[in-house]
């Protein structure tokens, strides 16, 4: 056989297994996702079973995004440099561990501590996962559709969380949606083996000043974020000093981490990935879009459940036409990128976004589920469909194959970051809200004009958070008008 032969019979191999591929890299994606999601519909369940207070109930979620938001640099550094097939076959399994040691869970701090390592999983497979579609698929439109899966995975996974986590608490207990992780991930892991290329480990050192200082700076941003929030009676946490504390110390580590960075040789965040100013305006609208939109998923969730009395199960259904629309706009991006660039996209999927999120403001506890609160959740689908394609072709255009595992990892990050500080915004302006117009009914507590009244302050303090969210998502378009150039050219492998 000739080289020729041999090079387009290899060329045919590759070809066959792209669709492999690409099915596991979306699974593996969309368990990650779907895990921040699933355990809120159980955790009433949750807090039942192993007598969590309140606020110790929190942890369930808070464990898993402390230590995915933290851990997400170091673990797309990893990848780059000891193999991302390894890592992401390292990372499905300790995920899956994770998951069957919590599903196990007979004490508060078994399942706290899983949760976590669930995160640290998550953290070595998410960047591990898109930098690999960059690696694996060619530029064009092979990777424009890989691209689009992988963006229709990640922005349905919250809603199809819901979905998932009513259906497994409803029919089987809340400890499966920890065990569905298990078959799955291991049936992935197997999968991956098959399918993905392999890579050389590189030489180098991995940046430990770095990793300590980057993980413990995200850490601590991440917690004190999520601890800031106002308590459904209205107070403030935002000056507690464990909040303090926390902010400080994250603004400490992250500029220790800077300036690290800036001097190391193998450092786990290369400067030269942010002077690029495309990328740098993609991390930034990603950074945006989880402060806009992870908070708002968590407040429909309570609105529809608190005050229209919906079933764990219809509130997943519920969820549903977003999903779809959103599948169907990612599949429109995908092929649109090619022929209109990324700056349209971009715009259209942040004003479609901020238009639907300002359209729910308006919903009311009057208000039906078609006439209220459909129309604004498939406008605000389809501009997150538009929006979660381009931005990760953007932010790893130009990336060399040595550091698309860091440049992944760095979305990622901007999401985990932002989901953080959403909820800690929204849910301030959300239960300041409900605290002030409940406050002047308090006397009549108990009563069905008490109940009334209160069921009103739920909907304009969830309103009002869903305005601001809408103020915030107008960012997008700010940032995609001042900093995106990129060509056409550079998305379409021309």
């Amino acid at each position: 056989m000739t080289s020729s032969a041999i090079a387009q019979a290899g060329t045919r191999n590759t070809g066959r297994h792209l669709g492999a591929a690409l099915l596991v890299i979306a699974t593996a994606q969309l368990m990650v996702v779907l895990d921040a999601t699933i355990v809120i519909v159980a955790q009433p369940h949750i807090q039942t079973a192993l007598g969590f207070s309140g606020s110790g109930l929190e942890w369930v979620t808070n464990a898993y995004a402390l230590a995915l938001g933290g851990l997400l640099l170091l673990g797309g550094r990893a990848g780059d440099q000891f193999g991302r097939r390894r890592m992401f076959v390292a990372g499905l399994l300790l995920f899956s561990a994770a998951s069957l040691a919590g599903g196990l869970a007979t004490s508060q701090a078994w399942l706290l501590a899983a949760r976590a390592v669930q995160g640290a999983g998550g953290a070595i497979v998410a960047p591990t996962a898109l930098s690999l579609i960059a690696t694996t698929f060619p530029e064009g439109p092979p990777r424009n559709r890989a691209m689009g899966v992988y963006a229709a995975m990640s922005g349905a996974g919250g809603a199809a969380g819901l979905l998932a986590g009513g259906l497994l608490v409803t029919y089987a207990s809340w400890r499966w949606v920890l065990f569905v992780n298990v078959p799955i991930g291991i049936a992935v892991t197997l999968a991956a083996l098959a399918v993905l290329p392999a890579a050389a480990r590189r030489p180098g050192r991995l940046d430990l000043p770095g990793a300590i200082t980057g993980t413990g700076g995200v850490a601590a941003l991440v917690y004190g974020l999520s601890s800031a929030a106002a308590s459904p009676d209205g107070t403030s946490h935002w000056g507690d000093g464990k909040v303090v504390t926390a902010l400080a110390a994250g603004a400490i580590l992250l500029a220790a981490f800077a300036l690290i960075e800036t001097r190391s040789r193998d450092a786990l965040l290369p400067v030269r990935l942010l002077r690029q100013r495309d990328r740098l305006g993609a991390n930034l609208i990603m950074l945006v879009v989880g402060t806009a939109v992870f908070g708002v998923f968590f407040f429909i969730n309570l609105f529809v459940q608190d005050i229209w009395g919906y079933s764990a199960l219809r509130t997943g259904v519920a969820f549903l036409p977003l999903t779809a629309v959103l599948l169907a706009a990612s599949a429109a991006a995908a092929a649109l990128v090619p022929r209109i660039g990324a700056r349209p996209l971009l715009l259209a999927g942040g004003a479609a976004s901020a238009g639907g999120l300002y359209w729910l403001s308006r919903v009311t506890e009057h208000s039906t589920y078609a006439g209220g609160l459909l129309g604004p959740m498939l406008l605000a689908g389809a501009g997150l469909g538009l929006l979660f394609v381009p931005l990760p072709l953007v932010a790893l255009a130009r990336v060399g194959e040595a550091d698309s595992g860091v440049a992944s990892s760095l979305l990622n990050a901007g999401r985990q970051v932002g989901g953080s500080l959403g909820l800690a915004v929204l849910g301030t302006v959300a239960w300041t809200v409900v605290a002030n117009s409940a406050r002047g009914h308090a006397a009549a507590a108990r009563t069905a004009a008490w109940q009334a009244a209160y069921q009103h302050a739920l909907a304009a303090g969830f309103d009002r958070a869903f305005l601001v969210a809408s103020g915030i998502a107008l960012l997008t378009l700010v940032i995609a008008i001042a900093a995106i150039r990129i060509r056409r050219a550079d998305l379409s492998g021309g």
